[in-house]
């Protein structure tokens, strides 16, 4: 750890136990394999260290950053600095039309279980490779819906280590993004209402989206899927596409020949080359287009704070 943190190994241990590392690659930790050390890394299986992190982070004045499996997201070679609380609060259950699931829940795991209970509603999930918390943290969506739309209620951790429960207006859901992204704030878990239907038509539909993702997505090489949000009556994709990117390759990171908005790790690549070949695409559509590209992947930076599942 670094020097300057020595003094909290003591009091992190006794706090976390087994629970807590130091010096953790992120790069365990995210689906780009890209990443250096997190100063302090909690692995928060249960409620109470998901409390007990967000709290220490405030007590010893930590940047907090709170992340589910990784996906969407990208790290800097050189770590982060502060804390890093991996959300995996695992347990779901239905009571009627309600899915309730803890932040880690893997949205695919999330979609099976409504369609075992001929629950409709959660089928675009189905190939989506992240957690329910970062599902609600950037409501998540594809097929034309979002997860925000099926919110009743999320509960959140604050940065006194309280558990507060927010109704869906509270959270503010828009386009790829919420109110769960301010600062301090970590994703418990949510309750999700859901619609009856035929069991058969649910599982035809997640067939059909799962069909989709693999015929239209890259496989078979580390990306965190969609890097840039799609610009209002476009997408980026197509933009990316038509303004000769695809292919394109900056060190071991490469544009997908197979869908334009997505950025592999050929071989190695490393946080530089990303975030190189991120700024060449976009100087490339804003040339041909007038359009500057927003990220919708989350860079985990030494001076950034919040939640990333």
């Amino acid at each position: 750890m670094k020097a300057r943190l020595e003094h909290l190994r003591a009091p992190a241990t006794t706090a976390f136990g087994e629970a807590v590392s130091f010096d953790e690659p992120m790069a365990r930790h995210t689906l780009y394999k890209i990443g250096g050390p997190a100063d302090v890394f909690v692995h928060a299986t249960r409620l109470g260290l998901l409390r007990s992190a967000v709290r220490f982070a405030a007590e010893h004045a930590l940047a907090l950053h709170v992340i589910g499996h990784g996906s969407n997201l990208l790290v800097p070679d050189d770590g982060v600095r502060g804390l890093v609380v991996r959300a995996a609060l695992t347990t779901a259950r239905v009571e009627g039309t309600a899915l309730t699931a803890g932040a880690g829940v893997a949205l695919p795991q999330a979609a099976a279980l409504a369609a075992k209970h001929a629950l409709s509603g959660l089928e675009f999930a189905v190939g989506i490779p992240g957690t329910v918390g970062g599902a609600l943290v950037m409501n998540a969506g594809c097929h034309g819906r979002e997860i925000g739309e099926l919110v009743e209620r999320v509960d959140v951790v604050a940065r006194d280590g309280e558990v507060r429960t927010l109704v869906r207006d509270e959270c503010r859901f828009a386009y790829r993004t919420s109110a769960l992204r301010e600062q301090g704030v970590a994703v418990a878990g949510a309750t999700l209402r859901l619609a009856p239907d035929d069991g058969a038509a649910i599982e035809q539909r997640m067939g059909e989206h799962r069909a989709w993702r693999a015929d239209t997505q890259p496989h078979g090489r580390p990306n965190a899927g969609c890097v840039f949000k799609n610009p209002p009556g476009d997408a980026a994709g197509r933009l990316i596409d038509k303004a000769g990117c695809k292919g394109l390759g900056v060190g071991g990171a490469e544009v997908s020949t197979v869908h334009a908005n997505f950025i592999i790790n050929r071989d190695g690549a490393t946080y530089a080359d990303v975030t190189r070949l991120i700024e060449t695409v976009r100087e490339r559509v804003a040339a041909q287009f007038g359009i500057r590209l927003e990220l919708e992947l989350i860079i985990l930076g030494a001076d950034t704070e919040g939640t990333a599942h």
